[in-house]
């Protein structure tokens, strides 16, 4: 959008001044010159309104092997484009949100307190060997790792501030509760999510220490 609209203008300079200089009119003169502060206006304009927005990220290629491993698992290809979709969106999320963790001091004791982006990063690793249980992980993927990656933003933004107001130190202090309660939230997501295989090794645990007890009781016998 900006190479489009820099080659626009430049594309104005180089066809209507000439213009002007050749016709040398006054009232020519004034609506090229018109054309062209509108011109330079509308790209100041893109250039401003698109400083600040995130590129999305860019949506890696699906190699034949995971296409091959999700029509197995019984994905129709809505489903695929939602998932890869959600996971891309979720990458780029936690990787936020381990940036401005990264940055901040107050970000950092709250993140080794709970673990947050490790985490986080488990979760999406889960989520990549079972992709079918997307809906899962809803509370994570659409509301506490959003809401973890904007309120770092935000707690950054203001952080770094020169000067603070009472003001800006109460918000301060407040984004950081919330973000530890988010933080636990994201913990908990993760630990509600690989619960059944927590389950499933708790059974596998005392079966085997079952069939060791026998193994002892009957050495023991034999004795």
């Amino acid at each position: 959008m900006k190479k489009f609209g820099t080659f626009r203008l430049i594309l104005i300079l180089i066809v209507f001044v000439p213009l002007v200089a050749i016709f040398q009119d006054e009232l020519l003169g004034l609506i090229f010159s018109g054309v062209l502060v509108l011109a330079v206006l509308y790209w100041i304009g893109t250039r401003i309104g698109n400083k600040g927005k995130r590129k999305p990220e860019e949506m890696p290629i699906m190699t034949k092997e995971k296409e091959d491993r999700y029509e197995q698992l019984g994905m129709t290809t809505s489903e695929i484009e939602l998932f890869r979709s959600t996971m891309n969106v979720a990458k780029g999320q936690i990787d936020r949100v381990q940036r401005n963790t990264a940055q901040s001091s107050k970000l950092k004791a709250i993140d080794l307190r709970h673990d947050t982006v490790k985490a986080a990063k488990a979760l999406f690793k889960e989520l990549v060997k079972e992709p079918t249980r997307l809906h899962d992980a809803s509370h994570f993927l659409y509301t506490h790792l959003p809401n973890m990656a904007d309120l770092t933003d935000k707690y950054l933004e203001i952080n770094q501030h020169e000067v603070k107001s009472k003001e800006a130190f109460a918000k301060l202090e407040e984004s950081a509760q919330v973000i530890d309660q988010l933080s636990l939230l994201i913990v908990q997501d993760y630990q509600q999510f690989v619960a059944d295989d927590l389950e499933e090794l708790d059974v596998e645990i005392s079966i085997a220490k079952q069939s060791l007890n026998r193994d002892n009781k009957l050495k023991s016998e034999l004795k």
